[in-house]
């Protein structure tokens, strides 16, 4: 017996009370069979072949069923039901190790109004997906002639099934038995299973699945290596600038503080020091920026924790299971969100920390919900299995209300009481610095739009992988890669948000809260950008379903990696801001 993936029981507590988990056939589950027991071939979705999350049920096509008695099928999982997976059973009667001939299973009545729907699904090329014991398996629908004028209905499915023991290792599908459309006729429908023994293991029946020559490829390999080097290259140039240049300014506010009153005056004193009654200040709107600083500690967080997951646990191998992982993780980790945002916010002085807390706890999962909303009223429209079922729609809502808010009701009263004392360095004065004149390429605003172009450029080959596994028929499993690119991404966004600062503050602008938070997350808009050109130049994606679709979830994979992006940027300024300013003397 398969040893069960162990975020699946954390799941499976949670969602019963959501009432979301009904009890289904045990041998699916445990992927064991003796000899003639039933095997369910699942019928998923169908749609067009180049948009991938435009899916249908697989009968809202008219194709018929089995003579077999019709089984039920309950989403098992909350990732299954948010992905659109409508199993329906197929009516064929499949046994374990029994071989079935060419057999007839049901005949198609075509009038003008079927022939239509196929002949659209033809020319769209329609492409079906079903499952035999958790094994995907694609087919066509059918194809045109060389003019696109006669179409033509796959009618037989010859399956062939491979067997280890007593457990399915693969299943291969073959589309035979073209058939002319033509109104008014009678086209029968044929299958025949096949079952063959297999050297497969079960634990690597998935295996076929991967493209190990997409993702391993030299310029994968080559695009970490360069990144990398960026690290190494960025590390050091901090390193020597900084290092270098703030021995200097120490050597310089030394000497100052040798001198007398009337030297000092006569001195030509400029730099960061100027700003120590000031660097500290609270910045503004400090609600949302402590909501927008916890949320973004707990993106990192559940980026980090569900990228461990799944490098130890073949994560694809079950439906929605990466969606189910992502959403308990999320939930799990909210005393992450109000410790981090709840102790900054009484470090800057705020008073409203219960608002506080509601916007940190609700701002990720309004966004997402905000535009799942928006998409699934043209998923209905359109018919289609993305369409969220209301009572996922509950489930979600529960998850808010009753376990993400008290997560970060906790995590706020812990954050404020054990972190939450404004213990700096510097005192800060009473009456604000006025902010000097400087050149236009040290203005907030430039060093904002400059400071993301690095962190992109040490993860867009990256993005391209993770597009290609989301948007297209690739299966991503090389999540060792995707480790080491978030943590190459923290460091580059940490050096550049210190240099941006470190040069900020020499100009005497202590403005580096928003600066460093938003020099950060302006990466989400250069990733946003390139989503365009992936759109445009390397799919053939078309509607308004799946455009809305791609460009409203990219919108909010954009605005996560922003934000988390900007907390990390701002945390590792703040640590750097905090330590050059211990280390000066300060009257």
């Amino acid at each position: 017996m398969m040893v069960p993936f162990r975020w699946r029981n954390a799941v499976a507590v949670l969602l019963p009370v959501l009432s979301l988990l009904v009890p289904v056939r045990a041998d699916e589950h445990e992927h064991t069979y003796t000899d003639k027991e039933e095997v369910v071939l699942w019928m998923n979705t169908v749609g067009p072949y180049h948009n991938r999350q435009e899916t249908y049920k697989y009968f809202s096509l008219p194709f018929c069923a089995g003579i077999k008695k019709t089984i039920s099928h309950y989403h098992e999982t909350l990732g299954e039901a948010l992905q659109g997976v409508e199993l329906e059973f197929s009516g064929l009667d499949i046994k374990f190790k029994e071989e079935v001939m060419q057999t007839t299973y049901c005949e198609i009545e075509l009038d003008k109004a079927k022939r239509d729907a196929f002949v659209y699904a033809i020319k769209n090329h329609y492409w079906y997906q079903m499952y035999i014991d958790d094994l995907p398996i694609w087919g066509i629908v059918g194809e045109a002639d060389e003019n696109g004028e006669d179409h033509y209905l796959w009618t037989y499915k010859k399956l062939e099934i491979g067997f280890n023991g007593n457990r399915i290792v693969d299943v291969n599908l073959t589309s035979e038995g073209k058939v002319k459309l033509v109104p008014n006729t009678r086209i029968a429908m044929s299958y025949s299973v096949k079952w063959k023994k297999s050297d497969v293991k079960f634990e690597d029946r998935f295996d076929k699945y991967l493209d190990p020559s997409f993702f391993q490829h030299r310029i994968h390999w080559f695009s970490i290596f360069n990144s990398f080097m960026m690290v190494i290259f960025l590390v050091g140039l901090v390193s020597m600038i900084l290092m270098r240049t703030l021995r200097k300014d120490y050597a310089r506010y030394s000497k100052e503080e040798e001198m007398d009153d009337m030297d000092r005056d006569l001195g030509d004193e400029y730099g960061w020091k100027q700003v120590h009654g000031d660097v500290f200040r609270p910045s503004s709107h400090p609600l949302i920026f402590s909501s927008l600083i916890g949320s973004g500690c707990q993106i990192f967080s559940v980026s980090l924790i569900v990228i461990v997951v799944a490098m130890l646990e073949d994560l694809y191998t079950e439906r929605g299971s990466m969606l189910s992982t992502a959403i308990f993780v999320y939930a799990a980790t909210s005393p992450v969100n109000g410790y981090f945002g709840g102790s900054l916010y009484a470090k800057q002085g705020g008073r409203r920390w219960i608002k506080q807390m509601f916007v940190g706890a609700f701002l990720i999962p309004a966004m997402v919900c905000g535009t799942a909303f928006f998409i699934n009223f043209i998923a209905i429209y359109y018919h289609a299995s993305r369409a969220i079922p209301f009572g996922t729609m509950v489930a979600v809502c529960c998850i808010c209300f009753f376990v993400i808010l008290p997560l970060n009701l906790v995590g706020t009263i812990l954050g404020r009481n054990l972190s939450g004392q404004p213990n700096f360095p510097c005192r800060v004065n009473a009456v604000p610095r006025p902010i000097p004149e400087k050149k236009w390429f040290m203005e907030p605003a430039v060093i904002v739009c400059l400071g993301g172009i690095l962190p992109f450029g040490s993860i867009f080959i990256e993005m391209y992988f993770i597009f290609t596994s989301f948007w297209a028929y690739k299966i991503y499993y090389v999540y060792g890669f995707m480790m080491l690119v978030l943590v190459i991404l923290c460091i580059v966004t940490v050096c550049v948000t210190i240099v941006c600062t470190y040069f900020l503050l020499n100009a005497e602008d202590y403005r580096w809260q928003w600066t460093s938070f938003l020099s950060a997350a302006s990466t989400a808009v250069y990733v946003y950008m390139y989503s365009f050109y992936y759109y445009f130049f390397k799919t053939k994606m078309y509607g308004l379903f799946q455009t809305s679709f791609y460009f409203g979830y990219m919108a909010v994979f954009s605005t996560a990696l922003g934000i988390m992006c900007g907390a990390v940027g701002y945390m590792g300024t703040s640590a750097f801001v905090r330590k050059i300013y211990t280390n000066v003397k300060i009257d």
